[in-house]
């Protein structure tokens, strides 16, 4: 994704360069690039089968919290 800002008629430099500032944080492009910068290691079975037994777990609450919500 490109970000460009262009200057506005009688818009000072560091004006420009806080609205362009305030666009690449916007788009979350610093975040993707910190994490691109380190290798990241492929989680191990132990890891991924853990995650899924707390994302089953955190379903099954929220559908009952969703069903109790709604009485």
């Amino acid at each position: 994704m490109a970000i460009h800002a262009i200057k506005k008629g009688q818009e000072s430099n560091d004006r420009l360069m806080t609205r362009f500032k305030k666009q690449v944080q916007e788009a979350r492009f610093m975040k993707t690039l910190r994490e691109r910068m380190r290798f990241k290691r492929k989680p191990t079975r132990r890891l991924a089968r853990i995650r899924a037994l707390v994302r089953e777990e955190n379903r099954k609450k929220n559908v009952k919290a969703k069903f109790y919500s709604n009485m």
